[in-house]
């Protein structure tokens, strides 16, 4: 009977004996993640987002081109900064909506007046891409002057000109630039000149491409300068000298 009752206290020893809590490790791979545009569509602007005034006016802006376009109702853009009204017009033109595009321009000409040559390009560069060499005229007919202080800016809209092939226009600029001093009262870089030339000639205007030539492109007109004033220095007797000392030298 003893026998019997330690058996029974081992079969309860070892029942009670809690069993071990078995866990099972699990891994766990880290996927990540990335959000990114829904189409291969670039930022709206770069380097700059877009305020809620500049979307809005976009919207409003090509509701109403959508709804006349012969004759559209624009809204007013007055509440617009000058930085929204800037790239309300950069996006207008990425996005090739070129009619828009114009009237957001003007507003902007009329109300900064200060002339911006790389902005002029860059409608200039839209308007070509998208067969509108009328208003490419229009806007070169607009520019009384030009600022020689942006001379990257001038290069790109005489570039953005000829690239159309509006020969008018081409002219046009160069007789802004005339009435603006060049070749008098400032100079302009060689490159201009040269960019200027080579499209005039294109265009078949030898004339006015030698003209530049003489007036725009300083180094040519340096010499030119030069040597007119060693001409008015040599006296009678100098001048005598240098022909004996040419005869000499030839007879050698």
């Amino acid at each position: 009977m003893a026998s019997a009752l330690h058996s029974n206290l081992n079969f309860l020893h070892h029942s009670l004996k809690p069993n071990p809590i078995t866990t099972q490790s699990t891994n766990f791979h880290h996927i990540p993640i990335r959000c990114g545009p829904r189409s291969n569509r670039g930022p709206l602007v770069k380097g700059r987002i877009l305020s809620i005034e500049a979307i809005q006016a976009i919207q409003s802006l090509k509701r109403a081109q959508k709804t006349n376009s012969l004759s559209p109702s624009y809204p007013s853009l007055s509440r617009l900064l000058k930085a929204d009204l800037l790239a309300a017009l950069r996006e207008l033109l990425r996005q090739g909506e070129c009619a828009v595009a114009l009237h957001v321009f003007s507003i902007i000409r009329a109300e900064y007046p200060d002339q911006d040559l790389g902005l002029l390009a860059d409608m200039i560069s839209a308007l070509g891409k998208n067969g509108m060499g009328d208003e490419i005229d229009r806007l070169i007919d607009e520019l009384e002057e030009i600022d020689g202080g942006d001379e990257k800016g001038l290069s790109r809209v005489i570039k953005g000109v000829i690239g159309a092939g509006s020969k008018a226009s081409t002219v046009r600029i160069c007789e802004a630039m005339k009435r603006s001093g060049v070749g008098s009262s400032w100079k302009v870089d060689e490159y201009v000149g040269k960019v200027l030339r080579k499209g005039l000639r294109g265009f078949g205007e030898f004339e006015l491409a030698n003209e530049v030539e003489r007036e725009f492109c300083w180094d040519f007109r340096e010499a030119e300068v030069a040597l007119m004033d060693c001409r008015n220095h040599i006296t009678p007797e100098g001048t005598k000298k240098l022909l004996f000392t040419a005869k000499l030298s030839n007879s050698f």
